[in-house]
């Protein structure tokens, strides 16, 4: 399949509207099963620029012997030591992102304040000519670094990451998504590209980043150059990797934003599908160490020791001075800016989705094509950014303002640009400068008439395509700060319209659309409103924060997914939702699984040659492992096998010259727990002779004895709902009467069989209007 075709496939359904019908007017017991072909899955998703095929990950706890005798025989010591290495990881994970998000900041503003400085002194000359071609030159450089990096080196980090860690989080393995080279093109690529006055942010990429971080320390390093001490190899398996990929998205919003608290519920709120109270306390300690980095690093930067970094604190747009008043007549501007919130954000990834298919037929011209429509980006970026402002009349400075008017400097909020003395150019200080000082200029407060509505019109506008058009080119980039820069400017306006009618100040009219935007596109309410009540160090905004926020995401639900669901879609992610689809309560898990081929199973004690033809002419990663073949006694379960399991066996020839149940020292003399944990099943290594075929395999030790198991008889939305919430990988079908001579196994269910739309091609009947919707 190639990548288009994927596209096609996985966005079939990506609107998620219900049917206008209910859904229940059929009983379970009415026959449902008018299938037009089998249940069939396609583990495919496009990951950075190819199709992959896809794996889920094992997040359910192999109970089998080895693992019963090593958690009995742990001694107190080691289970101390288990816990503060958590602890300590966790700690590390906080302090490596910080110093990463220092050197990107530090980076980033020493990179664009000499470059503007550069197109200062020759615009300060009436040499404006040769101010655009450094600053075009400047910003095609660091924008062909950026996507070189990406597109021959490390195509996973093209983009924000957040989708892919959230798929991670819901038990989806993505290829190569944390790798070393990953997070070094990462670190490397935002850097140009956001210097390069790209509208994009650093703030997706440092979550990516953080998540990098996390896996690489809990495997003990890059994978060909691993540290192989020891007590690294208790964290290397899923679950204890989800929780540290879990710290890591954390504590790279905390670098983003100097948002602890809100870093948490980002992670709580939007990224972690399975959470708990522990891993609640080591995230919120990875945030408090990235808070305590980067509050050190300021400290420094204050005393001029870090160039032309500044000298900003850890609130990065502070309207705490501002006072806060608000009267019932401010509900209804209010109320506006939430319902624009909405409206704008859903259209916004409504055309996102368009624009995104687009590139992707751009970009399976081949890697020429990702650079070259990278740099043409950026030149119709720095060719709008620089020539924008000379359509802005010039406006006398205000003497009664304590600020510099007017400046020619790398920030500021009075740019003099092509003004005369005593004047300033409303549109080039915002666009002629960084994207975190726009944000700074535009939230600005006690200026009620520093932007006129001309130049907020033309810089929403301009924005407003930037964030569509810069998107899904092939370099890191963060959808945060271009969400911000827009709803800032039409709720600016909105301020700027409403003038004396309303008490509210325009900086915080832009600070409420900002928010608006943010959860109309990308549907967070409580870590939002956090992130931004710590970004503007101002708690009396906290309840017109809620209000809108609520509103804009109910309006913006009302219309499509939120952007980064859209993205799941598109790349065909088998992402798992926390609610089932309304028609999967007509069908039983029974009838799913007659939609699929018969189960594969194998004897508790079986012979090679059986195993080798069931690996050999198979994919399936887990087989149910019976026993018995007495009349009286019938056949049970004991449980299911790994094949990772099963390849480790073949390859360390544990076989028994005759069929028989093996002692409990047997298996620990040749297996240790750890060993277990780790993810190996290439069969292709694997050589047995003719004599081994003969031989027999004791299967019982290896077997995790309490996998979860549902009766036939139970409904699909029940049985998603506890494969989602406990992170599972496989989910057995048993019948609901065990007769004699039935199996008492009658399938497996995975990820793939429960997603809605596989469900679909199957029973296509249960809900007849929803492909029709989804055209």
């Amino acid at each position: 399949m190639d990548e288009d075709g994927n596209l096609q496939i996985s966005n079939s359904n990506y609107n998620g509207e219900e049917e206008e019908e209910d859904p229940e007017n059929n009983t379970l017991n009415q026959p449902l099963l008018k299938r037009h072909r089998t249940l069939s899955s396609t583990p495919l998703a496009l990951v950075g620029a190819k199709v992959s095929h896809i794996e889920s990950l094992d997040y359910e706890i192999n109970e089998n012997d080895l693992f019963k005798h090593d958690w009995r025989s742990r001694s107190k010591t080691q289970v101390f030591q288990y816990i503060f290495l958590k602890w300590t990881l966790a700690c590390l994970v906080g302090l490596f992102t910080g110093l990463i998000a220092t050197l990107i900041n530090l980076a980033v503003e020493n990179i664009a304040g000499y470059k503007l400085l550069a197109v200062g002194y020759y615009i300060g000359q009436d040499r404006f000519w040769t101010g655009l071609m450094i600053f075009t030159g400047a910003n095609l450089g660091l924008t062909l670094v950026a996507t070189v990096l990406v597109v021959y080196f490390a195509p996973t980090a093209a983009g924000p990451g957040i989708p892919e860690i959230k798929a991670y989080l819901n038990g989806i393995d993505t290829p190569n998504m944390f790798g070393f080279t990953t997070m070094m093109v990462k670190i490397v690529g935002s850097i140009g590209a956001v210097a390069a006055g790209l509208d994009l942010g650093k703030e997706g990429p440092l979550v990516h980043i953080g998540s990098c971080i996390a896996s690489l320390l809990g495997q003990g390093g890059p994978d060909n150059h691993r540290i192989k001490w020891r007590w690294l190899r208790y964290f290397n398996n899923d679950r204890d990797r989800r929780d540290l990929i879990t710290c890591g998205s954390a504590s790279g919003v905390c670098a983003a934003f100097r948002s602890p608290v809100g870093g948490v519920l980002f992670a709580l709120e939007e990224v972690a599908t399975w959470w708990r109270s522990a891993l609640l306390w080591r995230t919120f300690f990875s945030t408090a160490v990235v808070v305590v980095v980067l509050r050190a690093f300021i400290e420094i930067c204050n005393s001029g020791k870090c160039g032309l970094f500044g000298s900003g604190g850890l609130i990065m747009f502070d309207v705490s001075h501002v006072e806060v008043r608000y009267h019932a007549a401010d509900i209804i501007p209010v109320t506006l800016i939430g319902v624009f919130g909405g409206i704008l954000g859903s259209l916004y990834n409504h055309l996102l989705h368009k624009v995104l298919r687009l590139y992707n037929l751009i970009n399976q011209k081949g890697k020429i094509h990702k650079v070259l429509l990278s740099l043409s980006v950026s030149l119709f970026t720095s060719v709008c950014l620089y020539g924008l402002p000379f359509l802005a009349e010039c406006k006398p400075c205000n003497p009664s303002i304590d600020e510099t008017c007017p400046t020619n400097g790398r920030s500021g909020n009075f740019k003099q640009f092509n003004c005369p003395n005593g004047y300033y150019n409303d549109l080039a200080t915002l666009l002629l400068t960084t994207n975190d000082d726009a944000v700074r200029n535009i939230f600005s407060s006690n200026t009620p008439n520093e932007f006129g509505m001309v130049s907020l019109w033309i810089f929403f506008g301009l924005y407003c395509i930037l964030g569509l058009i810069t998107f899904g080119i092939a370099t890191p980039s963060g959808l945060f700060l271009p969400i911000i820069l827009m709803g800032s400017a039409y709720g600016r306006m909105l301020g700027t319209a409403m003038g004396s009618y309303t008490n509210i100040d325009q900086g915080l009219y832009a600070v409420l659309g900002a928010a608006s935007l943010m959860a109309g596109s990308m549907r967070m309410t409580v870590s939002l409103c956090v992130i931004f009540l710590e970004l503007t160090n101002n708690l009396l905004l906290l309840p017109i924060t809620m209000f809108v926020l609520l509103i804009a995401k109910t309006v913006g639900d009302s219309f499509n997914l939120s952007i980064y669901e859209i993205i799941l879609h598109l790349k065909g992610l088998p992402f798992l939702e926390a609610n089932p689809e309304p028609w999967m309560r007509n069908l039983t898990v029974g009838e799913l699984n007659d939609a699929k081929p018969p189960v594969v199973t194998l004897n508790g004690v079986e012979k090679v040659a059986n195993i080798v033809d069931v690996l050999r002419n198979t994919t399936h990663n887990a087989f149910p492992v019976l026993d018995g073949t007495d009349q009286t006694t019938g056949t049970e379960l004991h449980g299911l096998i790994l094949r990772a399991h099963l390849v480790k066996v073949l390859k360390k020839r544990w076989f028994l010259n005759e069929k028989r149940r093996t002692e409990e020292w047997e298996v620990r003399e040749k297996f240790t727990p750890v060993e277990l944990a780790e993810r190996e099943d290439n069969f292709d290594d694997v050589a047995i002779t003719s004599s081994e075929m003969q031989l027999y395999v004791d299967l019982h030790p290896l077997t995790n004895t309490t996998p979860y198991t549902v009766v036939q008889s139970m409904s699909v939305a029940k049985a998603l709902v506890l494969f989602r919430s406990v992170g599972l990988r496989h989910l057995l079908v048993v019948p609901k009467i065990q007769a004699s001579g039935m199996s008492p196994v009658i399938g497996i269910l995975t990820r793939q069989d429960l997603r809605a739309y596989n469900i679909l091609q199957a029973f296509p009947h249960l809900d007849k209007h929803k492909s029709g919707k989804a055209q």
